[in-house]
C-alpha cells in the first residue's frame, strides 16, 4: 500500500516520469522510523557495537565545546527570525533536512552530521516551525536483494536502479513533543548503517513527504559529501545514470515553487548541482553553516 501511494505521489508531482530512468524493483525497499531501524539491520557484531557506544559517548560528552559554539550562533540567528518572521509565517512553515548516509560519511562527518540536525530541529521547533529530520542509504552493498532477483531473471540489460533502498525517519514533522531529538540520533552513528547513497531517489521521497503537507511553505535542505554512487547500478546502467537522473529531480525541484530547495555539501561543491548551496570545508564548521542555510532560506522563502 505504501509503495502504490509513494509512487502515485511522484506521479503527480511530475516525477518517475523519465525515460532514461528506471527501476528494477521496489519490491525490497524500506521506509522505517529510526527507532526500528535494528528490526532491518543484522545484528552488531561486536567490534561495530564498541564502535558504536565510543561514537555516542563522544556525541554526548566530547563536544560540548563544539555545541556551545554552535548554540550561541542559533541564539543569536533566532532573534533576527523573530523580528523578521511572524508567529504565523513560522507555523506555516515546515523544513525536512535530508541527510546522506553513504560509506564516505563515516566518522567524523556522520557524527557532526548527527550532531548539527539535533540543533537544527531545536532551533527551529523552539521558533515555531515544524520539522522533520531524515536519512538515507540502501540496506546491503553490492545490490542487495534486487541484484540477486535479476541474476534469477537472466540479468536483463539495463535493468535501472538496481539496489535496495532504505529511508530512515528520525523526526517526522508531525512530531510535537520535545524538539531535542535525543538518543534517537545514536542509530545515525551505527558503522554498518552507512552504505549506498541514491540521491535522487531520496529527494524525490523527501519531497513527497513535504507535498503531503499542509504547510504553505516548504524547505528541503540536503546535506550531502558528494554525488550518487550505488555500484551494482552503475555496473549495469553507465557511470552517469544516478547523477543525471539527480540532475533531472534537482531541476524538477527548483523549478516547483512548492518547494525551496538547499544543500549542503561537506568537503564537495554542490553548487555543480544546486542552486541553492554552501560549502563545509571542515567538518566542525558544519553547524554554524546550517544555522547560515536556515536564516538565508527562512528569510528569502517569506511570501511577499
Amino acid at each position: 500500500m505504501f509503495k502504490l501511494l509513494f509512487n502515485q505521489v511522484l506521479k503527480r508531482a511530475g516525477f518517475g516520469t523519465s525515460d532514461t530512468y528506471s527501476v528494477f524493483t521496489r519490491d525490497f525497499d524500506v521506509v522505517v522510523d529510526a527507532a526500528r531501524l535494528k528490526e532491518v539491520l543484522a545484528p552488531l557484531s561486536t567490534d561495530d557495537a564498541t564502535a558504536l557506544d565510543d561514537a555516542w559517548k563522544t556525541f554526548e560528552m566530547s563536544l560540548n565545546s563544539w555545541r556551545t559554539t554552535a548554540n550561541l550562533q542559533a541564539l543569536e540567528t533566532t532573534g533576527f527570525i523573530r523580528n523578521a518572521t511572524s508567529d504565523h509565517e513560522r507555523q506555516d512553515t515546515v523544513v525536512s533536512i535530508l541527510i546522506d548516509h553513504s560509506g564516505s560519511m563515516r566518522g567524523q562527518s556522520i557524527l557532526l552530521a548527527a550532531a548539527t540536525a539535533e540543533i537544527a530541529c531545536d532551533f527551529l521547533s523552539r521558533l515555531g516551525y515544524r520539522v522533520e529530520i531524515l536519512g538515507f542509504t540502501t540496506l546491503d552493498w553490492k545490490g542487495g536483494k534486487s541484484r540477486r532477483l535479476w541474476r534469477r531473471q537472466g540479468s536483463p540489460r539495463y535493468p535501472g536502479r538496481l539496489c535496495d533502498l532504505l529511508h530512515i525517519v528520525y523526526r517526522s514533522a508531525d512530531t510535537r513533543d520535545a524538539p531535542a531529538l535525543g538518543y534517537i540520533l545514536k542509530n545515525m552513528l551505527r558503522r554498518d548503517l552507512l552504505k549506498e547513497n541514491v540521491d535522487g531517489e531520496a529527494l524525490e521521497w523527501a519531497a513527497s513527504r513535504l507535498y503531503r503537507r499542509p504547510e504553505k511553505r516548504k524547505i528541503l535542505i540536503v546535506l550531502s559529501d558528494g554525488a550518487p554512487v550505488d555500484d551494482s547500478t552503475l555496473h549495469e546502467n553507465g557511470p552517469n545514470f544516478l547523477i543525471d537522473h539527480l540532475r533531472g529531480v534537482i531541476a524538477r525541484l527548483e523549478a516547483d515553487d512548492r518547494i525551496l530547495l538547499a544543500a549542503i555539501g561537506i568537503n564537495w561543491d554542490a553548487d555543480g548541482l544546486y542552486k541553492r548551496s554552501l560549502r563545509v570545508t571542515a567538518p566542525e564548521d558544519l553547524a554554524g553553516v546550517m544555522i547560515d542555510m536556515l536564516r538565508s532560506v527562512l528569510i528569502s522563502s517569506r511570501p511577499r
